[in-house]
Formats: C-alpha cells, structure tokens, sequence
C-alpha cells in the first residue's frame, strides 16, 4: 500500500494534516506540520474540504441494484414473494455485474464497508474487491423447510468458508440465515452452531413486520421470533439482526443482554409499510448495538447512508414528539464506528491507527456555508454529492467523484438486466 498525505484538511473544525501509510492513519498535525513524505507518496490538497469517516451500511443486499421499480406500492408479502420469484432466475454471473453496480453508488455515496446478505456470495466479494471496498459477505441459508435444499446448503456453505480461509484481502466471511419464517429450525441451529465453531457474524432478518411476530407466536407457543431465537440460544454479540421494529419490553431486554446488534433501515421499512418506530433509545439504554443500514435497492431503492441517516433521526424525532432524539454524534456513530464494533473491524473513526477509511466532502458550497457545525450540515443539509473523493483500505477508490471503469460497470449491468425483465 502506498502513503497518501491530505494537506489542510477541516477536521473536528480545525484545519489538519493526515498522512495515510501502509493502509493506516499514521498521523494527524495541524495544517503544514507532516513534511511531505519521500518520491512516490501521493500529496493532495484538501483546501476546501473536509474529513469524515467511511460509512459502514450494516444491511445490504448489492445485487439488488438491478431491482429498483420492479415491485413499488405493493404489501410486504406480495413483494416478497415477487423478489423470490425474480431471484429463482438469477445466476453468478448477474450478481457479479449487479454488485459492481452497487458499489459505484456506495463509493460516490461514502460506503467503505459494508455488511451483505445475498446469493452468490461469491461473486459479491469478487466484485467489491476489485473495486477497493472492504465486503463483508455471507454465505445465506434459506432451506424453505426443504430438507434436500438444506443438505445442499450445509455441503456449500462448507465449501465456500473453506474457500474464505485463503482471502488474504481485509474482507470477512460470515454465516447468515434468511428469517424464522422461510428457515426451518433444524437449519437455524445448524448456521448459529456453525458460525459459533468458526468465530464467524450471524447476520439475520428479526421482527420485521407483524405479521411475521404474529406468524411466529401461532407456530411457537406464543412466543415472539426474538424470544424464540433466545430460546434457541441463538442471540449474542456477534449476531447482526435487520430491522429489529416489531418487539416488546421483553424482546428490548433480551437483545440488549445478548448485546445483539440491531440495524436500524428506515428508507426501506416505510417504503414498504412496515413500520416506522424503531425503539432506538430503549435497545440503547438495554445495552444493544445500534447500527444503520439501507436494505437493498428492490425496497429502498438507493445505497445512500446519508439520506438514511437523515431520515432514520427526522423521523425518530416526529414520532417521539422530541427534537433531541437521536442526537447528531449519536448518529454518526451507529453510521460508522458501531458497525466496526459489530463487525470486529478497526475502523469506523478518523483516529491514528485506525484503518484509513474516511471521506473527503467537498465544503465549497451552499450547504456548508451556513454557521453550524460540518455535522449539522453535513447530514442534515448537504447531499451525498458533496463527497468530492473516498478512501478505502488506504487507497483512493473515488477521487474528484471520477470512478475507474464506471462505464463499463454500467454496461455490464445492462448485459445482465435481461435475467430480471418482468412479463
């Protein structure tokens, strides 16, 4: 990895030096204080600009991004089994091109680690490390109750993890089962076992909507799926539930004592009528790990953490009837460093030693040019577009918002639409 120095850069309101060495944040001095390094150092002035930490969504389904459209102003359910339908077609070759298009839209939107659950797995990984960003990719079981389909998951899931042994590139295999209603038991306990054997992240769907609580309460002696999981002994810390929305006290007790960590994905959520009330200050309070993410793009349509940060603290404040939830550093946080936190990762804050994994927004406009804090403007008032380049992993992945390829990703995004065009 090279060594990268960003000149008279605005952090924590104060103009900076950081110097950028062997994939980590080396140093951080007042402006003019870091000599330029020896020949071949890339030296950047950041004149103009500041720095903000990479973004880590914590729910994401990349190969999605082909998906936007295809099932708007219809229920959960009937969407649900539409995207089932549409996935049953889909192979290797469409995730790869699919993903490599989610991540020009993470990049240009600040994702620099992200948290997946998908198909194909494989090819997602492939394709986020081609373009620089640090994957967090699972292996997805989703047997149906079909006991062949389970046999065939357990023997690749296998197969793919003895595979992960040889990545020698930052990024992490995990284990991850679908949901209490499309995984039978029997698999459940054979991906929380598996994952445990191996130190891996669980990464699942939990109390989504209410009528998966209500489906799981009929078939469970009227338990609740996160009492039901608990139950199981499947909860703990390195489990990373989506959604999270339909709990009770009970439920807020029980994910905050395994110390489970929730993802928050509001855009999706809403879009899909599924509920807006997310109880951030009580899983908080209850001792859970509360990250963000957006969900993929078949629900909530585009990658962009900001916008979701945005919405996730608007909407939270509405319901509450309370202008001071979900304060603005609180925000950042469970955008960056607790998804670091959940992922095991050292990452998530602009900090010496920590992976170098920051942003660079451009403050040259008429967002930044009121006098409230770079936070305050950054995600309350700014877009996305104001990320002028991205470093991930020590290197730039997006600079001046010029991505290499870009065309051709999107070429090759439009090869593969065919495998989703819809009679």
């Amino acid at each position: 990895m090279g060594t990268i120095l960003l000149k008279n850069i605005s952090f924590k309101e104060e103009n900076v030096d950081i110097l950028i060495e062997g994939g980590l944040i080396s140093k951080i001095r007042p402006a003019g204080c870091i000599p330029n390094p020896a020949s071949g150092a890339e030296i950047t002035d950041c004149t103009g600009k500041a720095a903000a930490p990479g973004f880590i969504n914590m729910h994401t389904h990349a190969a999605m991004s082909l998906m936007r459209g295809v099932q708007e102003d219809v229920a959960f359910q009937q969407w649900l089994k539409e995207i089932w339908k549409i996935e049953a077609g889909i192979d290797e070759d469409y995730v790869y091109a699919a993903s490599k298009v989610a991540f020009l839209e993470m990049i240009k939107t600040g994702t620099t680690t992200f948290n997946d659950q998908y198909w194909h797995s494989q090819a997602t990984h492939r394709a986020a490390i081609e373009m620089g960003l640090r994957p967090v990719t699972s292996y997805v079981v989703c047997d149906k109750y079909d006991p062949e389909e389970a046999a065939r998951e357990k023997e690749q899931c296998e197969k793919r993890y003895e595979e992960s042994l040889a990545w020698k590139d930052g990024s992490i295999f995990s284990m991850a089962f679908h949901s209490v209603y499309s995984v039978s038991e029997e698999m459940m306990l054979w991906a929380s076992d598996f994952a445990r054997a191996h130190g891996l992240r669980l990464h699942i769907h939990l109390s989504e909507t209410p009528e998966e609580v209500e489906e799981c309460k009929k078939k469970h002696g009227g338990l609740s799926p996160v009492e039901y999981l608990d139950r199981l002994g499947i909860l703990d810390e390195k489990v990373i539930a989506a959604h999270t929305l339909w709990i009770s006290e009970n439920d807020i007790r029980i994910l905050g004592e395994r110390k489970v960590n929730c993802v928050h994905n509001i855009n999706s959520n809403t879009k899909l009528a599924s509920g807006y009330r997310f109880l951030y200050k009580e899983l908080k309070d209850a001792g859970a790990n509360i990250c963000i993410g957006t969900d993929g793009c078949a629900s909530s349509n585009n990658l962009d953490m900001l916008e979701a940060m945005k919405t996730s603290a608007i909407i939270q404040k509405a319901w509450r009837d309370d202008p001071k939830a979900w304060p603005l550093h609180e925000l950042l946080e469970c955008a960056t460093v607790n998804g670091a936190k959940a992922l095991g990762l050292n990452t998530g804050r602009i900090e010496e030693g920590k992976n170098a994994d920051l942003l660079i927004v451009d403050t040259e406009n008429s967002f930044f040019l009121s006098p409230g804090t770079f936070l305050a403007n950054f995600i309350y008032s700014a877009h996305s577009d104001c990320i002028d380049s991205v470093i991930a992993g020590g290197r730039f992945v997006m600079k001046g918002r010029k991505i290499i390829g870009e065309q051709a990703i999107l070429n090759s995004g439009r090869e593969v639409l065919k495998e989703i065009r819809q009679d």
